[in-house]
């Protein structure tokens, strides 16, 4: 079975990081496959919903809508974990953090739909076994239901996973440690022999009072919490000398066993609705681009505390999408691609400091470690400013992307989603962005702004729009939703022309050929 040029880029994995990559890569019309080893999507819910930055831009593409359909719960209490500590951000009016309730199947099921409506062409049961470069192109070496076959393309992106056989192939070293607790998360139904007290703790037949939320043992940590009356979550964390493989799932005798090692008694369980296993690390890949093959998600990094790997890798999959498209379509100016590994990168590192420290926070059981817990946990709750800042963090909003020839506070920020009007009606920056292209917005009537940016018309929309206090005269916005560029209120031409045009030649190329006269939709 032979195959060539199958498509422009190839995906390999097709968990959230690969499935965004591809939705992605086709809003911008971009051939692309999605290859997956396994037959179905596995049933184990590694991750149960989505949170923080991810869900902005999911809005912005219009998909969100879709998920907080098929939730249970889409948009549980804003208390999530930190370092073995639990902050509750309900007495901020609006929370830096949020999520969106979905199993991972779940989660893959309905963005495997998505991609295909779109029109990417999804194969599971097709395991890449070899990859080759070659000036102009990649091939991988794939083993599918009907044999081994050859599938070319510009590019190769390898979404598969911590364990990624394509960051392996293409000798993209992956530096770091391997944390030595293996993690256990599993959510039942309520056993009928256990009652949820009004103070949210629980009542246990044969073992009395059990609190709520994270508790210290010698054996490691025990953390117990329900969604609502029906729900029943557990989660254990203790040092383990072997690994687990990841492809046999964990099993309710396994959780009871750690259960019983970790918090020296016997637990009643309930009907299982997700068991899950799994160890952390701390890794950064040394490079996120090698030639034409790319990596992205746990590919690309691996975080030491959970709720942020999932958006994480699909931040970089809406970072790396429009890049590759760019590459593509012929117009993307020197250096572009291997920005996505600078920017990425980047917020790796970033992500990594909050979630090593998040490690060192939960890992002490003496009484100096919980000492530091009591304190931290006393300085994040008693100042508003510090629960923000540890907000952000989680939900991964701090991150700014270099922004050269602006020094505008929102350069380099995610685009903050203004309410704006048109002479055809009112619009939004969401609306803007969901089709995934880089938008002018002209906010103080700038047409000396206007004539530049209509040198990249075609490549580039430009909207002469009103929004009430507006944070700029003008803002360039990139695919990916970050600004790109911004205009201080009342910035002369003089200075903002010439650093507009910069910003559109280092992200969008040189201007179109022919350049049509200066125009613009209202």
């Amino acid at each position: 079975m032979t195959e060539t040029d199958v498509a422009d880029v190839i995906v390999v994995g097709a968990g959230p990081t690969g499935l965004m990559l591809a939705g992605e890569l086709r809003l911008a019309g971009v051939r692309t496959v999605v290859l997956d080893r396994l037959p179905q999507i596995r049933p184990v819910a590694r991750a149960g919903g989505l949170g923080g930055r991810i869900l902005d831009l999911l809005r912005y593409r219009g998909l969100l809508e879709r998920f907080e359909a098929a939730s249970p719960r889409p948009r549980p209490t804003p208390r999530f974990p930190f370092g073995g500590l639990h902050i509750d951000f309900t007495p901020l009016e609006q929370p830096p953090m949020a999520a969106v309730s979905l199993p991972q199947p779940q989660l893959e099921e309905l963005f495997g739909e998505y991609v295909r409506e779109q029109g990417a062409e999804l194969r599971r049961g097709h395991e890449v076994v070899g990859l080759s470069q070659e000036e102009g192109s990649v091939t991988a070496h794939v083993r599918g239901p009907q044999g081994v076959y050859q599938a070319s393309a510009q590019y190769l992106v390898g979404c598969d996973g911590v364990h990624s056989r394509i960051r392996e192939m293409a000798g993209i070293a992956f530096p770091g440690v391997t944390c030595p607790e293996v993690e256990r998360l599993a959510s039942t139904t309520m056993p009928s022999s256990v009652t949820l007290r009004a103070d949210g703790d629980y009542d246990v037949e044969g073992y009395g009072r059990l609190r709520s939320g994270y508790t210290q043992t010698e054996g490691g940590v025990f953390a117990v919490a329900s969604y609502g009356p029906g729900d029943f979550g557990v989660y254990t964390s203790e040092n383990e000398d072997h690994e687990h493989d990841d492809d046999v799932p964990m099993t309710l005798d396994e959780l009871r066993g750690s259960i019983r090692r970790v918090l020296g008694a016997e637990l009643p369980l309930g009907e299982p609705t997700r068991l899950t296993r799994f160890t952390f690390g701390a890794r950064n890949a040394e490079r996120y681009r090698a030639g034409r093959v790319l990596v992205a998600g746990d590919a690309a990094h691996q975080f030491p505390s959970g709720g942020v790997a999932l958006g994480a890798g699909m931040l970089d999959a809406a970072n790396l999408g429009w890049k590759l498209a760019a590459e593509i379509a012929g117009w993307a100016p020197d250096g572009l691609l291997d920005t996505y590994h600078d920017e990425r990168h980047f917020a790796g590192e970033r992500t990594l400091l909050h979630t090593q420290a998040q490690a060192a926070l939960r890992r002490g059981h003496d009484p100096a470690s919980a000492a530091l817990r009591e304190l931290f946990l006393e300085l994040v709750t008693a100042d508003e400013a510090a629960l923000r800042r540890i907000g952000s963090l989680i939900a991964g909003s701090d991150i700014r992307y270099p922004a050269p020839g602006s020094r505008h506070p929102l350069a380099g920020a995610f685009a903050p989603d203004l309410a704006l009007r048109a002479d055809s009606g009112p619009t939004s920056v969401a609306e803007l962005m969901r089709a995934g292209r880089p938008v002018f917005l002209d906010l103080a009537g700038r047409a000396d702004l206007r004539e530049v940016a209509a040198q990249w018309q075609g490549r580039v929309e430009t909207r002469e729009l009103v929004a009430d206090g507006p944070p700029a005269d003008a803002l360039l916005i990139r695919p990916d939703a970050h600004i790109a560029w911004a205009a201080e209120p009342g910035e002369p031409a003089e200075t903002a022309a010439p650093a507009l045009r910069g910003a559109l030649a280092r992200w969008f190329g040189s201007p179109s050929a022919t350049a049509p006269p200066a125009g613009l939709e209202r």
